[in-house]
């Protein structure tokens, strides 16, 4: 099984296909404004088996607008609990610091860059039952 997740945003949305044994097949964040065709250029690479989405602040307007870009594809809904501080975590494994910021413990940094591509990974991993120990 292959899910695509989406971590929706009003202004971003993190966007992750996994494989169903965890793999990171590929991940992005994209403008809201796009979600669409975004969605629907990963379904015709990917072919995922299921929509992932989480179940923040737009996730009904999200719903939606993927409802009616791809209604063949069955679309389950994840709590969001905590994700954002595992995805900071999960950057700075994938991402650790260099330079002076090394001696900084990550807890007390911020990514650089937004990390919804990382929420997006985390919830179809918790989907999927396949979340790195």
């Amino acid at each position: 099984m292959t899910a695509l997740a989406i971590d929706p945003g009003r202004e971003k949305c993190g966007v992750a296909v996994v494989a169903g044994d965890g793999r990171v097949l590929e991940q992005s964040v994209v403008a809201t404004a796009r979600l669409a065709d975004e969605i629907t250029a990963r379904v015709r690479q990917f072919a995922p088996d299921i929509i992932v989405l989480g179940n923040g602040t737009t996730s009904r307007s999200a719903e939606e607008t993927l409802r009616k870009a791809r209604p063949e594809i069955p679309i389950a809904v994840v709590d969001e609990y905590r994700t954002t501080d595992d995805a900071r975590i999960a950057y700075w494994k994938a991402h650790p610091p260099t330079g002076w910021r090394r001696i900084l413990p990550t807890g007390m940094q911020v990514p650089p860059v937004p990390v919804d591509d990382f929420v997006a990974v985390i919830l179809a991993q918790r989907y999927l039952g396949t979340v790195p120990k």
